[in-house]
């Protein structure tokens, strides 16, 4: 069976973003970095080229298909950043429309500028979706 194409890797997230081009996305990604560090608890990680995680969590599927993934993060991407902070199988829409500007995909949120999101709606959000997947798989630092 294929290993999961992202990986954890020793790349600096601090280093990561400062190569990104795009003004917002960076000063969105330097305020994200130590915001989810707080929330989690966790050291961020870089996994794959582009992803700061905070946590892992080990996945096994009825398939026999396993592997490591983290726990929650975010990616700045060209359209907007890339928030990974949901299991995908709860109903946060109380807190979600707390939130402010965004879009909803199945286990991650999209947002074009973080100084229209309410950060303690945004804190709530990681903290449930940490505590939730927490139920199904146990969360680990690193």
């Amino acid at each position: 069976m294929a290993d999961n194409k992202t990986q954890a890797t020793s790349q600096n997230p601090a280093a990561f973003i400062a190569t990104i081009e795009h003004a917002r996305r960076r000063a969105d990604a330097e305020t994200l970095l130590p915001f989810f560090q707080e929330v989690t608890g966790f050291e961020p990680v870089m996994w794959g080229d582009a992803i700061i995680g905070y946590g892992r969590y080990h996945y096994r599927y009825d398939s026999g298909r396993e592997g490591d993934f983290l726990a929650c993060g975010f990616s700045p991407r060209k359209a907007s950043m890339s928030l990974y902070i949901m299991p995908g199988y709860q109903d946060y829409s109380e807190t979600l429309a707390r939130l402010g500007p965004h879009k909803l995909g199945k286990a991650c949120l999209y947002i074009t500028r973080l100084d229209r999101i309410d950060m303690d709606a945004l804190a709530g959000l990681i903290r449930m979706g940490l505590e939730d997947l927490a139920k199904t798989y146990p969360v680990f630092p690193k």
